[in-house]
Parts: C-alpha cells; sequence; structure tokens
C-alpha cells in the first residue's frame, strides 16, 4: 500500500473510533448512510467532538489558549493539505475535497469560543450559537452529500440548518442539568434554570417542532444515499424529544433523559425496513 494512502486510512479510522466511542445514534446513522459516505461523515464528526470536548471536558487547562492553537492548527492543515494531528489531517482531506466553505468552519470554532465566554443567552447571540454549533455542521455534511452539486446544496440549505437547530435545542433540553449544574450555562434565551415551569417547556418545545416540520421536507429530498442515515438521525431525535415533550419541566432539570440502545436498534431496523418497502 501507498504509504501516504496508509497515513490518511489510518487518520480516518482515528476519526470512526471517536465517533464510536463518543456517540452511538450517530454512529448507527453513520451506517445507514451510502459506504462512500461513511470516512467523510466520521472526518467532520471527529474535529467537532475534539472541538467540543475542549470546552466542555478540559477543566483543568488553559481552555482559550488550548482552542487557540486547535483553530491555528485546523487552518494550516487545511492550507497545507497535511497534518500530524490525525484528526485534524482526516478533517482537512473532507474540507479540500468537498469544497467545504471556510465561513462554515469559522461559525463553528466561534461558538466553542462562545461556551468559554457565555453563561447566558440572548436571542441574538443564542440564534449565532445555534448556527455555529449546530447548523453548519449540517451543511458541511450537506457539502458531502450532494458531492459538488453546488444547486442542490443551495435548495437544501435550509432545512439541513433546521435539522441542525433541532437536534442543538433538544440536547439543549436534555442536558439542561447538566449544562447548569457543570458548566453554569443556561442557552435558551429569557429561561432561569431555578425557575423553569411547564410554560417556558412549552414554549421552547414548540420552536423545537416547528424546526423539525421544516427539515424533514429537505431530508425527503436528499440523494437516495443519504436519506436513510439522516432519517434515522431525525426519527431518533424526534423519539427522544417526544418523550422529553412527555415529562414534567421538574423532572428534565433533575436527571438526562436517554433512549435505550436497543430502542435506536428498533427505529435504525424498522426506519430501513420502511424506505426499503416505500412506506417512510
Amino acid at each position: 500500500m501507498d504509504a501516504k494512502k496508509l497515513y490518511d486510512d489510518t487518520t480516518f479510522e482515528c476519526s470512526k473510533l471517536i465517533t464510536q466511542r463518543y456517540s452511538t445514534s450517530f454512529t448507527l446513522g453513520i451506517k445507514t448512510l451510502d459506504k462512500k459516505f461513511h470516512l467523510p461523515i466520521y472526518a467532520i464528526y471527529g474535529f467537532v467532538r475534539y472541538a467540543d470536548e475542549i470546552v466542555d471536558t478540559f477543566h483543568d487547562q488553559d481552555k482559550k489558549s488550548l482552542l487557540a492553537d486547535f483553530k491555528k492548527d485546523t487552518y494550516e492543515s487545511i492550507a497545507k493539505g497535511i497534518s500530524l494531528n490525525p484528526v485534524l489531517h482526516a478533517f482537512q482531506l473532507i474540507v479540500n475535497q468537498y469544497q467545504i466553505d471556510l465561513d462554515l468552519i469559522e461559525a463553528f470554532l466561534k461558538s466553542m469560543e462562545m461556551d468559554l465566554d457565555f453563561k447566558t443567552y440572548n436571542d441574538s447571540k443564542y440564534n449565532e450559537y445555534i448556527y455555529g454549533s449546530a447548523e453548519v455542521v449540517g451543511l458541511m455534511c450537506l457539502k458531502v452529500f450532494v458531492e459538488g452539486d453546488q444547486s442542490e446544496y443551495l435548495r437544501l440549505r435550509e432545512p439541513a440548518c433546521k435539522l441542525g437547530a433541532a437536534f442543538q435545542k433538544v440536547n439543549f433540553l436534555r442536558d439542561i442539568k447538566s449544562d447548569y449544574e457543570e458548566r453554569g450555562r443556561v442557552y435558551f434565551p429569557g429561561v432561569d434554570f431555578m425557575s423553569f415551569d411547564k410554560s417556558a417547556k412549552v414554549l421552547i418545545e414548540e420552536d423545537i417542532q416547528k424546526d423539525f416540520d421544516e427539515a424533514l421536507i429537505g431530508i425527503n429530498q436528499l440523494p437516495k444515499g443519504a436519506k436513510l442515515g439522516v432519517k434515522v438521525a431525525y426519527l431518533y431525535y424526534q423519539k427522544l424529544f417526544d418523550k422529553i415533550k412527555g415529562l414534567p419541566a421538574e423532572t428534565i432539570t433533575h436527571e438526562r433523559i436517554r433512549i435505550p440502545n436497543t430502542k435506536k436498534i428498533s427505529l435504525l431496523i424498522g426506519t430501513y425496513f420502511g424506505m426499503k418497502l416505500g412506506f417512510s
């Protein structure tokens, strides 16, 4: 095997391992994509996962310095076409191959910087954070799915943003307790964690459902090789969201809501056969 190809392949395997270790649901979704999309999406996930770890996990380190170094190394790897950091090397290969816009990467890294500076968010900062932390990740994946077809990218851009926003907002609801207790953050504008009640929860849920509904229109128009995997992720998050909606506000401020792995697998199987038979 060519030595450069061996290095490239090894770095992709590192991002694949990161995905498998950190996210069962994301791994299941990737498995249902056309095989040609597996490594590119693993590479994107590995990049965003490790950036997120810097701001959420390394509490005994200088996070600002670590993130600044990560940002500098990211842009250098893209410009040079190589990195000795396997996560960044795999990511830059995909950025350069699929011409992922640098402004998407900049918006994502800016949202990570915001996590270091903001504890409560107004409407403007909330929307900026949602775009940078979630919507642009969906747009990076969309760049891969359309394989260079810019007209398709532009046509599906808005639904992709809505899906990313829905996922992130569900995560905020699911993690509202840990975000507040471990990191001092409350993402939802105007929400006081100590007085979080049914009325506040319902308003947030109505906004999330609107995002889900608009995202579904785009999912059904995705290229065949991408549709099943994205639909699985959509259904998983919709199921998680439905579970959260059925619980009192007090419950989600006291515990993290999860979907068991057995339920995730059953969703995968049900979606797969439903779409194969033309029912989804």
